[in-house]
């Protein structure tokens, strides 16, 4: 088992669940329904109450009555686009072709909005881009949906100009991916998760019962930690990636803990299937 800690902001877990099971329950989440499975993961109450309230303030989360009156929350439907969005990084399973393509980000901010470029820089930084040069970022073909929602949602659209296209030279495509991604800084997150998380997916292959309240726990905080690696690290093929590289390892533990825990983890959560993937299939 782990500890929770630090890295599992009680606002994070907030997210996570809502994600992982909030999005199946018939109407809004009631305050003591979340209280109670977020204590499952070491949060208390007040941290509940003041995260809720935070997400609220962003627009993530809408006050809502659940049908027999008590006080809840449900998604705004900006949440749930970013999240349907995040299904398709977070629950990918098949590896990422060689022949894609990439989609750049060409953007031009005027003096006086300067602050927009800083935002840009993050949103595209939050999408896994790479920097091919100034003002110009990089990113697998496939990340062009996403990335089309998020600047729109932002209204940063009209300072940007999307494009797809293949890498033509001069420098081999894998020395060019090094120098648009700092892959020992994204190897380094995937040594943490594999460092929290694979001694958790240890200890249940060596178990023949899966508890329901354990399984929600373990699953909820193994998503927390997985859900933003693939922002961290876009998804590039083996072929341009150093030998051994660990995402291989830390995806194929992440994958066997969401079999192995996520349907179990359903039934604490009150839920009868959990959204977004099934167990072995589909592509934070």
């Amino acid at each position: 088992m782990i500890n929770v800690s630090d890295q599992h902001a009680p606002r994070s877990l907030i997210v996570t669940f809502y994600g992982a099971y909030g999005r199946s329950m018939p109407g809004p989440v009631p305050v003591s329904e979340l209280i109670r499975l977020l204590a499952a993961v070491g949060v208390d109450a007040p941290s509940v109450r003041s995260s809720v309230s935070r997400l609220k303030r962003r627009g993530l989360l809408v006050p809502a009555r659940t049908a027999t009156g008590a006080a809840g929350y449900a998604l705004s439907p900006e949440a749930r686009q970013l999240l349907d969005d995040g299904d398709r990084r977070v629950y990918a399973t098949q590896p990422p072709p060689v022949d894609e393509g990439w989609v750049l980000a060409v953007f031009s901010v005027p003096e006086p909005e300067r602050q927009k470029r800083h935002v840009l820089r993050s949103r595209l930084a939050g999408l896994g881009f790479g920097t091919a040069a100034p003002g110009v970022w990089i990113a697998p073909a496939r990340l062009y949906e996403e990335t089309r929602h998020s600047l729109e949602r932002l209204g940063l659209d009209p300072y940007v100009d999307l494009f797809r296209g293949d890498h033509l030279g001069f420098a081999p495509t894998a020395d060019a991916v090094a120098r648009w991604w700092d892959l020992a800084a994204i190897a380094k997150e995937h040594e943490a998760f594999l460092d929290g998380h694979a001694r958790v997916l240890h200890h249940w292959e060596g178990r023949q019962d899966t508890p329901a309240q354990e399984a929600y726990r373990d699953y909820l905080l193994a998503l927390d930690s997985w859900r933003h690696l693939p922002y961290v690290d876009p998804g590039l093929p083996a072929a341009l990636l150093p030998a051994d590289w660990p995402g291989v390892r830390s995806a194929a533990v992440f994958r066997a803990l969401h079999e192995r825990l996520r349907d179990a983890g359903a039934v604490f959560a009150g839920v009868d299937q959990a959204p977004g993937a099934p167990a072995a299939t589909r592509q934070t």
